[in-house]
């Protein structure tokens, strides 16, 4: 009878401490949930939803082959993927962001924030990551990203169904983070224009419609030769600068804009387009795909030249438009220059 009363007293203990460790362990869950910005496999991540509160968004969304969409219409820049992906990897809580401060920050939070969404491929069944079965995509993580601290050396952070506040940071980084939350569409984009190694191309047509004699075409013949012709005539010339033609064509092996000019204003925008390019590029490469560029003067910015006349042309930039047609942006002469060659300038007697 008493072994069975201690039995009894065992097992009650033994109960009581099981459910001891259920509510602790549910405990330290719920509150690990609140504050565990961080996603620790960033290689699963299929989808980034962000919102603010003047009605930006953007999607970014990882196709089959690895790279990444804009809302799915535009390329994504591969660098800016990168580093958003590493930054949602590497973000950790630094501390609760103090009492005092804390109706400031929910308010702040309230109409500063940026909401971000990520979703993951999961898997129903999943045993100690061998055996996983029934892959799906899942909204896995949604938080709020807002204001930076008075040290600029964190973030204020909040997770969506929580009402605890935290300061985010990233170790190592003398710096915030929500500049690389932006939810606006351009800030994603490939800046690319013309990406295309030499293998790869097979002509660039190079036309100036205000000096038609300067316009050609050049031939990549399978990599042995390099033809020149005239424009629209197709007449070849024979001797002709075969290094500067060389340096041309691998100069298209990664041209990118500098701005999307998206806010422009219509009426200078159109007046722009009414006139004519002062160049314009076609490269086909060898699959038989087309990459068209036209680039137009940019108006002057008050520059005088050595006898103080003022020059009515921007020295450094131009306006292009690109990927057929649907983008009027800015592109500088440093990185264009190359490529922005008349035909005499490869002609042996120039």
């Amino acid at each position: 009878m008493k072994k069975n009363k201690i039995i009894v007293i065992i097992s009650i203990f033994l109960a009581i401490a099981a459910m001891m460790l259920v509510v602790t362990q549910s405990d330290k869950t719920f509150k690990r949930s609140l504050s565990d910005f961080e996603i620790e496999d960033t290689a699963a991540v299929t989808k980034i939803f962000m919102a603010d509160k003047n009605n930006h968004t953007v999607e970014l969304t990882r196709q089959p082959s690895g790279n990444w969409m804009v809302n799915n219409t535009w390329k994504a820049s591969k660098n800016s993927i990168d580093l958003i992906l590493q930054t949602m990897h590497n973000l950790t809580v630094k501390e609760p962001v103090p009492r005092p401060a804390y109706n400031n920050v929910i308010r702040d939070l309230a109409v500063n924030s940026v909401k971000v969404e990520i979703y993951q491929k999961v898997y129903r069944i999943n045993l100690f990551n061998r055996i996983r079965w029934f892959p799906h995509e899942k909204l896995t993580k949604v938080y709020y990203i807002g204001g930076a601290t008075q040290s600029n050396r964190g973030n204020f952070s909040l997770m969506e169904g929580s009402s605890v506040p935290f300061i985010t940071w990233l170790p190592g980084f003398r710096g915030f983070v929500s500049p690389r939350f932006q939810p606006i569409p351009k800030y994603w984009r490939d800046y690319t224009v013309f990406k295309k190694n030499l293998p790869e191309i097979a002509t660039v047509l190079v036309e100036f419609p205000t000096k038609k004699n300067e316009s050609f075409q050049m031939t990549n013949q399978g990599n042995i030769l390099i033809s020149l012709s005239t424009y629209p005539e197709k007449q070849v010339i024979p001797d002709f600068d075969t290094l500067a033609a060389l340096n041309f064509l691998t100069a298209f092996r990664n041209l990118n804009f500098e701005a999307i000019l998206d806010d422009f204003n219509p009426h200078r925008k159109d007046s722009i387009l009414s006139s004519l390019p002062l160049i314009i590029i076609t490269l086909t490469d060898t699959s038989g795909s087309t990459t068209l560029m036209k680039a137009f003067f940019k108006e002057g910015d008050g520059q005088t030249d050595i006898n103080g006349d003022v020059i009515p042309y921007d020295l450094d930039r131009l306006y292009a438009l690109v990927n057929n047609g649907e983008d009027f942006v800015l592109i500088q002469y440093f990185n264009f220059d190359r490529v922005l060659r008349p035909r005499s300038f490869f002609l042996l007697e120039r």
